[in-house]
C-alpha cells in the first residue's frame, strides 16, 4: 500500500536577501501546512517582514526557491506575478477605501458573477460579526472593526497562503485578545495557510502551531510553541520570551558547581565557562529559619541565601528582587498573586533543576 501526502501549502527553501551587500534574509527555509498559522517571530529588523514580501512577490529573493502546492513559483529566473499566487496580505495599516462603505471593501477584490460576490461579502461579514455595518464607512467604525473588514477583505478571494505583518500592534491592549481569537477562528475555518509576523512572544505563544525564531536575519528555532519556550536553543533565546537569571561557572566532571550546588552540564568539556539560565518564575523562595534554610533536595539543589531589594506588585504575580550574599548580584523571582516582602529582609533561594538551561559562556 502506497501513502501519499500533500505537499506543504507554502514552502520557502534556503532563501537569502541582501541589501547593500548585507544579507537580511540568510538561508531561510519554512514549510506551512494548509490550515497551519506559524509565527515568524523575532525583534524589530531581523528580516521578518522582507521574508514576507519575497514570498508575497514584491521583492525578489537573491537565493533559493519559494513553493506553493508542490508548484515553483519563483526562484532567482522563474516569478509568478504577485496577483497570480493565490496570497493574502493583511498588514499594521489596514489600508481600507475611505470612499467604499464596508461590503464594498471586502468585495474590492472578488470576481465573478454578482450574485456570488455578494453572498461571499455577507457571509465574511456574518463571520467578523459586522454584517449591521454593511453599510457604514470606514472612518464610522472603531478600530478593532476595521481591523475585522480588513481581514474579511484578505479573506474574500480565498487566498491559499495568508501573510500578517503586525496586524494587530495598532489595536487598544483590551481589545487585542478578543481580536486577535477571532482572527485565529476565522482562518482556521477558511483552511489557510497563515504566515504571522510578530515581535510579539505573547502574541505567538496564543496563536502559533508552529514557531519559527529569527535573529540577525536568519531561522535559529523553530517548533510548537511548546518546545521553543521549554527547549530553547540557546541563552538569547531564552531572553526573548521571559526575563532571566544567569549563574556563572566552569565545569569540571560534567557538573557545574554554584552556590546552589551543583548543575549537571553534559557534553561540555572540563574547564568551559557555563552560563546556568533561568526563569524568575522557577525560583523558590523560603523564610529564614535562625539563619537556616531548606534541607536540599534533587529537585532543587542547595539554597543560598539573599536580602530583598525591592518588590513590586504587577497584577496577576509579585516581581521580588534579592541581593545575594555570595557574591552581591541581583537575581529576580516572580510569586503569584500577591507577595510584598519588605526591603533588608533574609530569605532563602532555591532554583527548579528541570527548568535550568546550561550554555557555554557568552
Amino acid at each position: 500500500m502506497t501513502v501519499t501526502t500533500d505537499p506543504p501549502r507554502l514552502e520557502i527553501r534556503n532563501v537569502t536577501r541582501r541589501i547593500d551587500g548585507r544579507a537580511v534574509v540568510n538561508d531561510v527555509s519554512l514549510s506551512i501546512a494548509a490550515g497551519q498559522v506559524t509565527c515568524l517571530l523575532g525583534p524589530s529588523g531581523c528580516g521578518k517582514s522582507t521574508t514576507l514580501r519575497m514570498i508575497a512577490g514584491v521583492e525578489m529573493q537573491d537565493t533559493g526557491e519559494i513553493w506553493v502546492d508542490g508548484k515553483l513559483i519563483c526562484d532567482t529566473v522563474f516569478r509568478v506575478p504577485p496577483e497570480r499566487r493565490g496570497i493574502g496580505l493583511m498588514f499594521q495599516d489596514f489600508a481600507l477605501f475611505p470612499h467604499l462603505s464596508v461590503a464594498d471593501n471586502v468585495g474590492f477584490g472578488l470576481k465573478g458573477p454578482k450574485e456570488a460576490r455578494r453572498g461571499r461579502v455577507e457571509e465574511l461579514l456574518a463571520k467578523v460579526h459586522l454584517h449591521r455595518y454593511a453599510d457604514l464607512f470606514p472612518h464610522q467604525l472603531s478600530g478593532g472593526e476595521q481591523q475585522r473588514v480588513a481581514l474579511a477583505r484578505a479573506l474574500a478571494p480565498r487566498p491559499r497562503i495568508m501573510l500578517m505583518d503586525e496586524p494587530f500592534s495598532g489595536l487598544d491592549n483590551r481589545l487585542r485578545d478578543g481580536i486577535r481569537d477571532e482572527t485565529l477562528a476565522l482562518l482556521k475555518d477558511e483552511d489557510a495557510a497563515v504566515l504571522l509576523v510578530t515581535h510579539e512572544p505573547e502574541e505567538a505563544m496564543r496563536m502559533a502551531d508552529q514557531i519559527a525564531l529569527m535573529r540577525d536575519g536568519r531561522v535559529v528555532q523553530q517548533g510548537a510553541p511548546y518546545n521553543v519556550y521549554t527547549r530553547p536553543a540557546d541563552k538569547a533565546a531564552v531572553a526573548f520570551f521571559s526575563d532571566i537569571n544567569v549563574l556563572r561557572a566552569q565545569v569540571n566532571g560534567a557538573l557545574a558547581q554554584t552556590p546552589f550546588g551543583q548543575f549537571l552540564a553534559p557534553g561540555h568539556p572540563d574547564g568551559t565557562d557555563v552560563e546556568i539560565v533561568f526563569r524568575p518564575q522557577h525560583v523558590k523562595l523560603d523564610f529564614d529559619r535562625g539563619g537556616k534554610g531548606p534541607v536540599p533536595t534533587p529537585s532543587d539543589g542547595v539554597a543560598a541565601r539573599g536580602v530583598v531589594e525591592r518588590a513590586r506588585f504587577l497584577g496577576n504575580e509579585s516581581l521580588v528582587e534579592f541581593r545575594m550574599d555570595h557574591d552581591g548580584s541581583i537575581l529576580r523571582a516572580t510569586v503569584p498573586n500577591v507577595f510584598m516582602p519588605k526591603p533588608g529582609r533574609v530569605m532563602w533561594l532555591t532554583i527548579r533543576r528541570d527548568r535550568c538551561f546550561v550554555f557555554p559562556a557568552s
